[in-house]
Parts: structure tokens; C-alpha cells; sequence
């Protein structure tokens, strides 16, 4: 098959072309430093020529409310428009799980609206919500990192590595259009804090880990909320093994 992928260059996006590579499909990236502008439109024509399906795994860069919206939306409408000029037979959204369920995130309006125009859009489409990457936790850390101390919320997450997310989102683009899919989830449960600690730990870093519902994100994210919808598909690889590869890369 000739597969698009969408945010070829990012984490997902290029994990995602390596593992339809490795499947002997035909690939085409989508990214700004390939030559194709999701928001100006500029080579979505010629890119799509002979795609059959198109994986979005596209994010947006930092913003408000507004401007965050305003992103998804032009993309993905302009992803679309292209997409059903060029007879694109699915579209495959990677999303996240829990967005309908929490309010205040700025993200998760701007992913809510990604969703809606591909729900009502006129490509067959498979919407995959996935749960937090493995390196969520340090990436979290990171935003407010000073001094060695960090500020960082005590969610519950049941994370999923990058590289399932990957070849689930392969095989769904190879299939026929799902619809809203229940989401792909790893195979344990986990607190966001105790997570970053063992990364930073495993990374040979040391940082103080502060738990607060006043940084990030606050009480509406606490509980179940960003756990997987039943009938998730579930990941083979757990937080343990990801964080054995963090140990190599920095030993």
C-alpha cells in the first residue's frame, strides 16, 4: 500500500514509517521539513497521489486555548480537503485517551476539535485515542524543572510504549476504517510521579520531585479519567522495559 504518514519527522510519526517500511509498504512523509505544510497547504496535492491511507500522528506546537484550536483545526481540514480531492480511502487519527472526560487542558479542546472534523468529514476514518508514551513522566518533570526541583502532578496512567503505538497504528491504516476505537493502553498502572523518579533515576539524573495538583495539571485530571476505555487494545511492552533502554542509552 502507499501510506501517508502525518508528523513523519516526530516521535510516533517516524516510528510509525518505519514500521510500515519494514512491512514493505510505500511510504510518504508529511512535515514541514519534508516540504509539506499541513497549515499553508503547500505540497498536500502532490503528496497524496496514490495514498490509500493516511496516518495523522501530528502535534501542535505550544499555545492558548485559541491558538491551539485554531492548529488542529486548519490541519485537519486541510488534510482532509487534500485527502478526499486525492481519493483517500481512510484517515487515521491518533489521539488521547480521556479528552472528552476532562476540562481546563488546552490540548485536549484542541484534539476534541481534531476529532469532530474527522468524525464529520467525508474520509472513512479509525480514531485511535492512546494512553500516555512511557517518557510522559520526565517529559512533564522537565516543564518545570528549576534548580534540580520539579513540580509534577500525582496522575494515575497506565502508559503505553511509542513503538506499540506505532504498530498498532500501522495495522490499523493496512484494515478497513474502525471508527472510534477503544484505544491502545500498556499493561500496567502507574503513579506519574513514582514514574519520573525511576526515569530520572534509571537516566542517572538528579532532580526533586515536589507532587501538586497547583502546577500542570490540577484535580480534574486525579482518578481514573486517563485510564483506557474498556476493550482498549493492550501493549506487550511495560514501563520496566522501556526504562532498560534509558539505562543503555545512557550508559
Amino acid at each position: 500500500m502507499r501510506i501517508a504518514v502525518a508528523g513523519a519527522t516526530g516521535n510516533i510519526g517516524a516510528l510509525t514509517v518505519g514500521v510500515l517500511e519494514r512491512a514493505g509498504h510505500e511510504v510518504v512523509g508529511i512535515s514541514r521539513s519534508l516540504g509539506v505544510d499541513l497549515i499553508s497547504g503547500e505540497g498536500l496535492e502532490s503528496a497524496l497521489v496514490g495514498v490509500e491511507a493516511v496516518i495523522d500522528a501530528t502535534n501542535a506546537p505550544v499555545g492558548d486555548r485559541g491558538a491551539l484550536v485554531e492548529y488542529f483545526a486548519t490541519a485537519t481540514r486541510n488534510l482532509l480537503a487534500a485527502e478526499r480531492r486525492a481519493g483517500v480511502r481512510h484517515h487515521v487519527l491518533l489521539s488521547i485517551a480521556g479528552i472528552h472526560g476532562i476540562e481546563g487542558n488546552d490540548h485536549y479542546y484542541g484534539k476534541r476539535e481534531q476529532e469532530r472534523l474527522v468524525r464529520e468529514g467525508a474520509v472513512p476514518w479509525s480514531i485511535v485515542p492512546a494512553t500516555q508514551f512511557h517518557d510522559f513522566a520526565a517529559m512533564v518533570a522537565g516543564w518545570t524543572e528549576r534548580d534540580g526541583v520539579s513540580t509534577i502532578a500525582p496522575l494515575l496512567v497506565q502508559p503505553v510504549a511509542p513503538g506499540d503505538v506505532a504498530e498498532f497504528l500501522a495495522e490499523v491504516a493496512t484494515g478497513s476504517p474502525l471508527g472510534m476505537h477503544p484505544g491502545l493502553a500498556g499493561p500496567e498502572r502507574h503513579d506519574l510521579v513514582d514514574m519520573a523518579r525511576r526515569t530520572f533515576e534509571a537516566q542517572g539524573r538528579a532532580v526533586r520531585l515536589v507532587p501538586t495538583w497547583d502546577g500542570v495539571f490540577g484535580v480534574e485530571m486525579a482518578g481514573n479519567v486517563l485510564l483506557p476505555m474498556e476493550g482498549a487494545r493492550i501493549g506487550g511492552t511495560t514501563f520496566e522495559q522501556w526504562l532498560a533502554t534509558q539505562e543503555r542509552r545512557v550508559g
